[in-house]
């Protein structure tokens, strides 16, 4: 599809979504490249018809919500023009089919604001929100650049995006007791489900968590409250994504978890090849990348290369990397 940019009107606000509001599978979407975008020459990177393919694929295919700008979606490699066109593009191709979260992390709290306002303004559900990533966060500046954020932005629903490694901070149970109060924050997106399960006491019913793929087996299992996931699977084939949602649901009401435990197991065989050494460290050091060239390499979406600095990446990791998006296309083939 051609997706051809305009001039935009101001659209109608939206409720603030509340944390009972996401429910369900949630894909992460990279921000498409043209070929050549490795290189700082190139000033407009986006691939915006590609982009608009693979939003309405999501849709179609069942997916719950989207969230984008964050590591796979290139936040930190996008220059401002791109994010805002970007940000236009997708929150005119969801045309609120369902709810879009588009990442507005800076290196302050200014930039922020003035980036969640324009989201706001475009209509965008929410934000994916992470630290500012230049000093390492303390527990008193993080709590406050969120509280920020919602007064600048009342009608800006936030995910916070809670990765350690990403921002340098640990995201402690006396920060989830204080941001829980936030009404607009009303989901977080974890990358540990040890992390999760810790704070989920002090966010029920307040804030919507939200663990990976990978995880939402073993967190449904444990609680009824994990209602929705994130999926980094869902642009290598939403089929995989939107099978295992279901099949929660289904075990929830029968009890019979074996088909769920299967394919969680699947996706773990399928992303496996990704992280080198079996590890964390080494794929945070490469992690879009990585990612990208997983999601390029299973071939459902047309993501095109990763932006510099962060496009390069040893071969063997590389390998890895398409292995993972293979095995990940192979089992979106599959009967599911």
């Amino acid at each position: 599809m051609v997706y051809k940019e305009r001039t935009r009107t101001m659209p109608t606000k939206r409720k603030l979504m509340t944390p009972q509001d996401v429910q369900g599978a949630w894909a992460i979407m990279p921000t498409s490249a043209k070929e050549g975008a490795e290189s700082w020459r190139m000033t407009d990177s986006l691939d915006l018809d590609a982009s608009v393919d693979a939003i309405n694929g999501l849709i179609d295919s069942g997916i719950d919500g989207i969230l984008t700008m964050g590591t796979y979606g290139e936040a930190a490699t996008l220059t401002l023009d791109e994010k805002k066109r970007f940000m236009a593009c997708l929150v005119e191709t969801v045309a609120g089919r369902v709810p879009c979260f588009v990442g507005t992390t800076t290196l302050n709290t200014r930039d922020t604001i003035e980036l969640t306002r324009y989201a706001a303004d475009l209509g965008a559900d929410g934000t994916m929100l992470g630290l500012p990533m230049w000093c390492t966060p303390t527990l008193p500046a993080a709590v406050r650049f969120y509280k920020d954020v919602a007064e600048a932005c009342p009608d800006m629903a936030q995910c916070i995006y809670a990765n350690p490694e990403a921002f340098r901070f640990d995201f402690p149970p006396p920060f989830w007791a204080q941001v829980a109060d936030i009404p607009q924050v009303v989901s977080a997106k974890y990358t540990a489900i040890g992390q999760l399960i810790q704070n989920l006491e002090l966010t029920r019913g307040k804030v919507r968590a939200m663990p990976i793929e990978l995880d939402y087996y073993a967190g449904a299992r444990i609680d009824d409250d994990i209602s929705a996931f994130w999926s980094s699977g869902a642009v290598c084939g939403p089929k995989p994504t939107i099978a295992l949602r279901d099949e929660v649901a289904r075990a929830r009401e029968t009890g019979d978890w074996t088909k769920a435990k299967a394919l969680t197991d699947k996706m773990w065989w399928a992303v496996t090849p990704m992280f080198p050494a079996g590890g964390f460290r080494e794929f945070s050091m490469y992690n879009i990348a990585i990612d990208k060239a997983r999601m390029q390499a299973a071939g459902w979406m047309q993501v095109g290369p990763a932006r510099p600095p962060y496009d390069m990446m040893p071969d063997h990791i590389r390998a890895g990397a398409e292995t993972a998006g293979v095995r990940w296309a192979e089992m979106a083939k599959e009967a599911v």
